[in-house]
């Protein structure tokens, strides 16, 4: 199949052109339905999971506000994939099988920037889920009054701000919103990666700390109590960060053969699978946050139980 080769500045426009011509979809028919069904069964599942997700930390207390600020907003940006992004995707898929290009070049446009938006508001927050776990560790008492609501508001207005600049650039010079998901990305997974590490490292000084202390018949119950609960949130933080990593992996490595073969519609359709699969993500959250915090599975039962039970 024949590839068409481009210098860097062309490769993004040339890209959006092939994705709504005919050398894409002479053969691709069936495939595109299929993506288009996944797509569908993942936006009910992300609007149903996190809605139940939104639900049950209203419910829930005993998080930290401010933790459960940064999970609440995760949470929206999941739930706005499955019911802004995705029904765009499956629209640009649609109108691209029946050839209308103009709702396809739209489509696909929106459904770009919207998935930018959403995306780098999803990385801004596990980055920032991931500093709260270490500080709440490294400041001990202090935690609760250095890091609360007065602070958490505004950065959390601050990724969604950032990132709707930053990827609506793309209408602008779709270079800029290269480069910000570049830089973002690489600052993202080095804040989280070093943060995780210091954890890492922390906990595992402390454990050699409490088994001295035990041997001395010294270590309280209560602090062993905190320190396990402590290490179930970071467990539960870790489990989405993973996650995430491994969802976002195959798009990435796609975009590098993009770059170094050009575009063909063997490429496009991994891509798009690709793509897809960083949906997934979406709907894979609501069922770690219930596997992991045990809070949040019980407030997600508490709710279901509401729903169905006879009086409803």
């Amino acid at each position: 199949m024949a590839i068409s080769n481009f210098t860097e500045h062309e490769k993004y426009k040339s890209f959006q052109e092939f994705a709504c011509s005919t050398k894409l979809t002479e053969r691709i028919h069936n495939k595109l339905i299929c993506l288009s069904v996944l797509n569908i069964f993942l936006s009910v599942t992300a609007f149903l999971g996190n809605t139940l997700i939104l639900v049950a930390l209203h419910k829930e207390s005993s998080l930290h506000p401010p933790s459960k600020l940064l999970f609440r907003s995760l949470a929206t940006t999941d739930l706005c994939v499955g019911i802004i992004v995705q029904p765009l995707v499956v629209t640009y898929f649609m109108s691209a099988m029946n050839e209308r290009w103009n709702i396809c070049r739209y489509a696909y446009v929106a459904a770009l920037i919207a998935g930018y938006i959403l995306i780098s508001v999803s990385l801004f927050t596990l980055t920032a889920i991931s500093v709260d776990r270490l500080l709440a560790l490294l400041l001990g008492l202090r935690y609760r009054q250095v890091v609360t609501l007065k602070r958490i508001y505004p950065a959390v207005a601050a990724f969604w701000g950032v990132s709707i600049i930053g990827s609506t650039m793309y209408l602008w010079d779709y270079l800029i919103t290269l480069w910000y998901g570049y830089i973002g990305i690489s600052v993202c997974l080095v804040t989280s990666i070093f943060s995780y590490v210091k954890i890492y490292v922390n906990l595992r000084h402390h454990q050699i700390q409490v088994q001295v202390s035990v041997d001395q018949g010294l270590q309280k119950q209560t602090t062993l109590q905190n320190k396990a609960r402590y290490r179930r949130t970071v467990s539960s933080a870790l489990w989405v960060q993973i996650a995430l990593v491994v969802c976002y992996l195959p798009y990435g490595i796609l975009e590098i053969l993009v770059i170094q073969r050009g575009i063909s519609s063997s490429l496009y359709l991994f891509k798009a699978f690709a793509v897809t699969l960083i949906y997934l993500n979406s709907s894979l959250n609501p069922i770690l946050y219930c596997w992991k915090i045990r809070e949040v599975r019980q407030a997600v039962k508490d709710t279901i139980r509401e729903l169905f039970s006879p009086s409803h």
